[in-house]
């Protein structure tokens, strides 16, 4: 029998030709494309029907989908944590201010799981419901589709700490809105890109009440917008300056339940709803985000090619792959 002596020698010889590392440090897998091919086949077409189900029922619930993949994704990455509920030592990041009484859509993930688990269980990811979900929302809706990296796991805890903190406020500035973006890797082209999600859906008034009520926030910054102040009157008929923080005002006037690229055309004119809207022009002071707004405004392709691929770059933010997290089996709870 070889003694300890023996084998040592052995792993060291190992060792100095190259053979192996002591302690190898191995990097988590990327993510990649059709990952679910030979394990899941059918998982995409699930995805899609559901969500199609869902947004034929309420045309708003693609906006609530792909807000869920935003909130998720820049809160400690992509990893699902932002579907936990409270337990075992967990705080759900939906008590956090940005989520509280707002968000949407997470039955409609629910039901998702449950159809992959009958399906092919313990396979597919939460956060890879998420960023499916999120890009047939968007295309069912008239806007692009892409095809989204897979391979992401989910996360055992979640950061409420971390949910009100890193979520970009309604009212923020464009200074606050540019670090919180670099934060996560992503450049100002990406924050003008991304805003562009807010060409679809609602808000509540509770965040641009505020603003609306400014009449020196519009004298300063809307005198090239005389002619739109129908627009804050129709904000004022839906928010009264008390109370009703509930009451829902369209993001795009014209065309709330579409996909397209009416957002900067109502940036142009005045007619962005949220504060952090309006800083893209109003705190523009290099002009580079004009630029921008000037052709999406222009450009419908080019809008639809930029946040696709801003998207794709969203959803690799720290995601968890390889060993790292888990597969839950289901989305509100870490396996026991």
């Amino acid at each position: 029998m070889m003694n300890l002596m023996g084998i040592f020698l052995i792993v060291l010889a190992l060792v100095l030709h190259g053979t192996t590392t002591l302690s190898e440090d191995v990097s988590p897998p990327p993510l990649v494309y059709g990952y679910y091919k030979e394990t899941c086949p059918f998982a995409e077409e699930i995805i899609w029907r559901q969500v199609e189900i869902a947004v034929l029922k309420d045309p708003r619930m693609a906006a609530s989908l792909l807000r869920l993949h935003f909130h998720d994704c820049f809160v400690m990455g992509c990893d699902a944590s932002l579907l936990l509920d409270s337990s075992d030592g967990i705080v759900s990041e939906k008590q956090a201010g940005p989520n509280l009484n707002s968000l949407r859509g997470l039955e409609v993930i629910d039901g998702i799981k449950y159809y992959l688990e009958e399906s092919c269980p313990c396979t597919v990811s939460c956060a890879d419901i998420l960023a499916i979900a999120a890009r047939d929302a968007v295309h069912l809706r008239g806007g692009p589709r892409w095809e989204v990296l897979l391979g992401r796991r989910d996360s055992l805890e979640a950061s409420l700490s971390g949910a009100n903190q890193f979520i970009p406020a309604p009212n923020s500035s464009l200074e606050t809105l540019i670090a919180n973006f670099d934060q996560q890797g992503l450049d100002v082209g990406d924050l003008v890109a991304l805003s562009g999600s807010h060409t679809m859906g609602k808000a509540r008034c509770l965040s641009f009440r505020q603003r609306v009520y400014d009449v020196n926030f519009f004298e300063q910054h809307y005198d090239r917008y005389k002619r739109y102040t129908t627009f804050r009157r129709i904000l004022r008929s839906i928010c009264p300056e008390s109370g009703k923080d509930q009451r829902l005002a369209p993001l795009d006037l014209l065309t709330p339940a579409r996909f397209d690229n009416h957002y900067f055309h109502n940036l142009l004119e005045g007619k962005g709803l949220l504060g952090s809207d309006i800083v893209l022009i109003t705190q523009d002071h290099e002009g580079e985000i004009l630029k921008l707004v000037l052709a999406y405004a222009s450009d419908e392709k080019l809008f639809f090619d930029s946040f696709a691929k801003s998207m794709i770059k969203m959803g690799n933010i720290n995601v968890l792959t390889g060993d790292q997290g888990e597969i839950r089996r289901h989305c509100r709870f870490v396996n026991t």
